[in-house]
């Protein structure tokens, strides 16, 4: 996958269309990702001890891959991703703007 844990993206599709967040988690092989703070579920957990309430969490969930555009960090514009090879090995880069993306 060209998106990595820490970057940050933007919705292009669905209820937070437009909203940023940064990527909490990875899924390769189902081509998924969690975004902090957006696509949340309300989850409703049951008492476990005596005298403890229950509750409603809002918690992420998993999003497509493919529902998301990386947010460049050097003109800060939504972009695709491309690689370019250098002495070491590959590098992604910005498809906009060329820079280069750590």
């Amino acid at each position: 996958m060209k998106i990595k844990k820490g970057d940050t993206v933007v919705m292009l599709s669905g209820k937070d269309r437009n909203k940023k967040g940064k990527i909490l988690s990875v899924s390769p092989h189902d081509r998924k990702i969690i975004v902090e703070g957006l696509n949340l579920i309300k989850k409703h957990t049951r008492a476990r001890q005596q005298g403890q309430k229950g509750q409603v969490i809002s918690k992420e969930r998993y999003v497509s891959a493919s529902a998301v555009a990386l947010v460049c960090p050097s003109c800060g514009k939504p972009t695709r991703v491309g690689f370019q090879l250098t002495g070491p090995g590959k590098v992604r880069i910005c498809r906009k703007c060329k820079a280069q993306i750590s």
